[in-house]
């Protein structure tokens, strides 16, 4: 008997991943994507770039008026994104399970952010790493980071 790969009649799950610039900056971008691949995703896409205020408005939409917009656009127009599409099985669940605790304090061990992270005393909390809550969300700030990819 040959063994036969299952016929793709899956949908390919995405997500977005963004290297803060904290992550950047402290050079830890090769260690979060080795950890990405080491879980077994796939890197679809990547680039490092500047973020304009329009995207971030875009990105950030959600959260316009809030006392933590401000200091949070600031922070991500405060240097180079590394901004990734990843794939496979369960990637927007498992990339978040995989980034930890919003507050790296309480991420636990294991976690981008639990070993990486840690509380600056900043108005806003840098922790390294962004990625998309929901496959709708995915979808939307995939098309924001990279228009035109076509994925």
């Amino acid at each position: 008997m040959t063994d036969v790969a299952p016929a793709a009649t899956e949908t390919i799950e995405r997500t977005l991943v963004l290297v803060k610039p904290d992550g950047v900056r402290r050079g830890l971008s090769g260690e979060i994507l080795r950890r990405i691949e080491a879980k077994g995703y796939t890197l679809a896409a990547a680039h490092l770039l500047d973020a304009t205020p329009e995207l971030l408005a875009a990105h950030y939409a959600e959260h316009e008026g809030k006392p933590f917009y401000q200091p949070l656009v600031d922070f991500m127009l405060s240097g180079k994104i590394l901004a990734v599409v990843a794939e496979g099985q369960g990637v927007v669940p498992g990339f978040r399970s995989l980034a930890g605790a919003t507050n790296p304090t309480e991420a636990a061990p294991g976690t981008i952010r639990g070993d990486l992270g840690r509380d600056w005393g900043l108005k806003v909390q840098q922790n390294l790493v962004h990625g998309s809550d929901s496959d709708e969300s995915a979808a939307r700030e995939i098309a924001l980071w990279f228009p035109g990819l076509g994925l």
